[in-house]
């Protein structure tokens, strides 16, 4: 064991019996779940066990409710240095409605505290670290600027850890990428017990994590021993001074114990042998730190015995107080999906004036924006104009389709920018931005390749508010370009998936048809405190059909309210996005056959306006829903069962559906037409309704 006097010169004997105290606490604590857990009385457990020394001597270098953190579920003495108390973690271990991390909607160790600025931590592994990416280019961008409900201070950092195992994620790199280009004040913890549940690390890389790094410019990486208490504090304060002098980020690389099995759910002698396990148990750093502090004269073995058993005391009273604090009721089950904000329904905007494509009106809506609130930033693949210094040479990238050209040259570089080409990177950082109050408008180029984002999509930004029981939100307005009819776009640039988003619980989905429409929407977009997914159909960016006049700035557009395109009484015909246009050359064919049809637009489909579809059918008898994604599964189906359950009595005719078919969309033009519904679908299933 190294020599402790190195330690009493530098740190008060206060603060090392204080910490020796925490790491104690925290251990009584997994020791009272795992018993509450047996007892039937909690549900789950994962300890912390092992990491307790690393987590309070790094504690001593950081500053809660400056510095903001993104902890994992092994980090229970870290958050109990930082405020968190004994009671409301044991108020999450039997999922109490007081649990302030969750109101008991999440699994213990899911740490989450906003006056602490520990952030609501989700369950995928890794996942946590685009977002603490993002958090700490927020507090980088805010600091020195005004902005209404962010604070940020210009040497705070961010705290975020993980386990080796989940080093393994993409999305740790792709936030190692952004932390050193940008040179964020970003701390990494990996704390290495040698196991991601049963898989050794041998078995996970092909070398340690600090090895693994070590080519990153901008980054530095150290090693320290997780058990010794004197290394781990001179290992946090030296992070902690490279991260506020701006100099970069640093990854600590600690090695530490798990005396414990990954979780309740978990028996790690199925897999560990009795040697192994005998060896954990002997470097427990718990009996290695009392060893330290008796060897320095801070602390007696007899001391240290009796501040164990009153902490196990604590403990134990605070359990029972637990148990009797109250429960969360059924209803409380849908509380904090979303928080709709109460908009008016605007009149009609005018139709004077010079008509804009959608996509200009598009770009117009985000510099308006832009200009109004600073917290608002574009960014994305190619959304940016140029180099700063091509900038005055060229007219400007302004992404694929244009809809961004111009917004970093009026608002520059901080505003506007680029980013790697990594959806999961980008969808990542704008829930760490959203999170500390910005308002970020991430662009996915291609609906198609959304795919690696979803992650952050789904796990983090759509869950934000909902786990935090309220206490967080992420405000994103997350545009993406998507659909078919472009000819050519095959397989990878031709998809709509709706129906995957509005199958979120949390997200909101818009989906435009014509300019006006998503002038409006885009201004509510921004007016929502939860994450919006901006449908902008590729087909009708440049369409004459789709373009309409500027609408004044009063004019935003509630989600949840259809508008009715074409009035008629022989059957409503339901649809959105480029299909509307098809099913309004489809009524005016039927009309010649003396069909009335009359066409909702429903323009937003989380929330979707299920009064005006019921209004409709009960005066026309007959539905029929048309959309572009593919048919089974499709969001029509959810239209359907809707109006099948709530307007049965009101049906002359069953619920008809016209989508794509079920495959792929082919490069060859006769491929695609084969694929996508068209207008003789639509006027062939409006037929055979009312004539049914």
């Amino acid at each position: 064991m190294p020599p402790i006097d190195r330690m009493t010169p530098d740190y008060p004997a206060d603060e090392l019996v204080a910490d020796y105290r925490l790491a104690c606490l925290s251990r009584a604590l997994d020791d009272r779940q795992l018993t509450l857990h047996k007892q039937g009385r909690s549900y789950f457990h994962i300890a912390g066990a092992g990491h307790e020394v690393l987590g309070v001597a790094l504690a001593r270098s950081l500053r809660p409710a400056y510095d903001w953190f993104f902890p994992y579920y092994r980090d229970l003495a870290l958050v109990l240095a930082l405020g968190v108390s004994p009671y409301e973690v044991l108020l999450a271990a039997v999922g109490s409605a007081e649990d302030p991390a969750s109101g008991g909607r999440q699994m213990p160790h899911h740490f989450g505290n906003p006056g602490l600025h520990i952030v609501s931590q989700s369950s995928p592994t890794g996942s946590q670290c685009l977002p603490a990416v993002g958090c700490a280019e927020a507090g980088r961008y805010a600091a020195g600027r005004d902005l209404p409900g962010v604070g940020a201070h210009a040497d705070e950092l961010t705290y975020v850890s993980l386990g080796e195992g989940a080093t393994s994620e993409g999305e740790f790199w792709e936030s190692l990428n952004t932390a050193c280009i940008e040179r964020l004040p970003v701390v990494y913890l990996i704390a290495d017990n040698g196991y991601a549940i049963s898989v050794p690390v041998a078995e996970q890389a092909p070398a340690p994590i600090s090895s693994l790094v070590a080519g990153f410019p901008q980054l530095e990486v150290r090693t320290v021993d997780g058990g010794d208490y004197a290394a781990c504090r001179r290992a946090g304060e030296a992070a902690a001074g490279r991260a506020r002098s701006g100099a970069g980020p640093v990854l600590l690389h600690a090695t530490v114990t798990r005396p414990y099995s990954h979780s309740s759910s978990d028996s790690q002698t199925r897999y560990r042998a009795p040697a192994d396990l005998a060896a954990e148990l002997s470097r427990d750093p718990l009996s290695r730190l009392a060893a330290e502090l008796a060897s320095a004269g801070v602390l007696s073995p007899d001391e240290a015995d009796r501040l164990r058993a009153e902490v196990h005391e604590l403990v134990a009273a605070e359990a029972q107080k637990a148990l009797g604090a109250a429960r969360p009721t059924a209803d409380s089950v849908l509380t904090h999906l979303f928080a709709m904000p109460s908009l008016p329904v605007p009149a009609e905007p005018p139709a004077d004036g010079p008509a804009l494509h959608l996509g200009e009106a598009i770009r117009a809506t985000l510099g308006e924006l832009m200009a109004g609130d600073e917290r608002i930033r574009v960014f994305g693949e190619d959304v940016g104009d140029a180099t700063d210094e091509a900038l005055a040479e060229v007219d400007g990238m302004g992404g694929v389709f244009g809809s961004t050209q111009g917004l970093q040259r009026r608002f520059g570089r901080s505003r506007c920018f680029n980013t790697p080409l990594a959806e999961a990177n980008i969808v990542g950082r704008a829930v760490g931005q959203a999170v500390r109050g910005l308002r970020p408008a991430p662009e996915i180029q291609f609906l198609d390749y959304i795919w690696p984002a979803m992650q952050q999509i789904r796990s983090e930004a759509a869950t934000m508010r909902w786990r935090s029981n309220g206490a967080f939100a992420a405000p994103i307005v997350l545009r993406c370009f998507a659909g078919g009819y472009i000819t050519g776009g095959s397989i990878w640039h031709s998809q709509s998936a709706e129906a995957i988003f509005t199958h979120t619980p949390g997200l909101l989905v818009a989906f435009p048809s014509r300019a006006r429409d998503a002038v409006g929407l885009l201004r509510a977009a921004f007016r929502h405190d939860d994450p919006v997914l901006f449908f902008e159909h590729k087909h009708l960016l440049r369409q004459r059909y789709a373009m309409d006049p500027m609408p004044p700035p009063d004019y935003v557009l509630p989600f949840g309210l259809a508008a009715c395109v074409r009035p008629g009484d022989h059957v409503t015909i339901v649809t959105w996005g480029a299909m509307v246009q098809r099913c309004l050359l489809a009524a005016a064919s039927l009309a010649e056959e003396g069909i009335e049809a009359e066409v909702l637009d429903l323009r937003t489909l989380a929330p979707w306006d299920k009064e005006a579809v019921a209004a409709s059918v009960r005066r026309t008898g007959r539905c029929l829903v048309a959309h572009e994604d593919v048919l089974t599964g499709g969001f029509g189906g959810e239209i359907a069962a809707f109006v099948a359950d709530e307007c049965f009595a009101d049906l002359d005719a069953p619920v008809r559906r016209v989508g794509a078919l079920d495959t792929w969309v082919g490069y060859d033009p006769v491929l695609e037409r084969a694929s996508l519904p068209s207008k003789d679908d639509v006027i062939a299933a409006a037929r055979g309704l009312t004539s049914y």
